[in-house]
């Protein structure tokens, strides 16, 4: 049997890696098992966290994106300290769902604390959230609507709306937040333009679609407008500050190039 062959390219700062399939006895098989393959990338890079007041580096996230084509299938995403600790995990699945993962996170703080999405049916999505030093978790079942979406599937809907969005529409959904075991509506809108490392970007900004969002900050994001790649967020994060327990509102940027008063060395992106 030939050796596996791996051809990794670098773009816009990800690292992608195409694999394909080692030589077989039976051509047919090979062929089937390339065309099977071929199209899956991994994609692997770094995002930057800063606390959204001070400035402060927080954490670092690495990130394990499997994608086909434009479709991302799953992956994972690691949440380490400056000094390198690991904070947590998170695991996705988009099997079910292009807008809600199949998801679980885990932090390691304060005796540990879970939450995720466990099921993703036709008609319902099952949540669960297991706080600090429970023995067990909470759950809640929610009906599915179109345009729902939960955890990082927001990225995968806000592209979906794309074009409308640059036009100028409002795009509404609903946002299934497994840390309240709720749901709630949202809309997201274009702000303007913008730049990131010195190209043009654009901003939209997410909030509540009622009068919750008198109390609830907004998200807001910045793309690229030609590649629809998430350039930066600020707004709520999954990581908690370990002295409060509370999650931390944050800046991550995922730059291209390392950025000065980023952590060295950086932890691995291959596990």
């Amino acid at each position: 049997m030939g050796a596996r062959k791996h051809l990794i390219a670098k773009a816009a700062g990800n690292h992608w890696v195409r694999r394909i399939a080692p030589r077989r006895a039976d051509a047919r098989d090979a062929r089937r098992a390339r065309r099977a393959c071929d199209e899956v990338l991994t994609a692997r890079f770094y995002g930057y966290a800063y606390d959204l007041d001070s400035n402060r580096y927080i954490y670092t996230e690495v990130h394990e994106q499997r994608l086909d084509g434009d479709r991302w299938l799953g992956g994972g995403i690691r949440y380490h300290a400056p000094d390198g600790t690991l904070l947590g995990t998170k695991t996705l699945d988009f099997a079910a769902d292009p807008f809600v993962p199949v998801y679980r996170l885990e932090l390691r703080a304060r005796g540990g604390y879970a939450e995720g999405v466990s099921a993703v049916g036709a008609d319902t999505v099952e949540m669960f959230r297991q706080d600090y030093g429970a023995r067990r978790a909470a759950t809640a079942r929610r009906g599915k609507r179109a345009f729902d979406t939960a955890d990082t599937g927001f990225h995968s809907l806000l592209r979906s709306q794309f074009d409308a969005l640059m036009a100028g529409r409002t795009a509404r959904f609903r946002f299934l937040v497994a840390g309240n075991l709720d749901a709630f509506k949202f809309r997201v809108w274009r702000v303007g333009d913008a730049t990131f490392e010195g190209r043009p970007a654009v901003h939209f900004r997410a909030e509540p679609d009622t009068l919750l969002r008198l109390l609830a900050d907004t998200l807001e994001v910045v793309y690229d407008p030609a590649q629809r790649r998430l350039l930066e967020y600020r707004g709520i994060t999954d990581i908690h500050d370990p002295a409060t327990g509370k999650p931390y509102n944050a800046r991550i940027a995922y730059y291209t190039t390392l950025p000065a008063d980023a952590p060295r060395p950086l932890p691995p992106l291959n596990r």
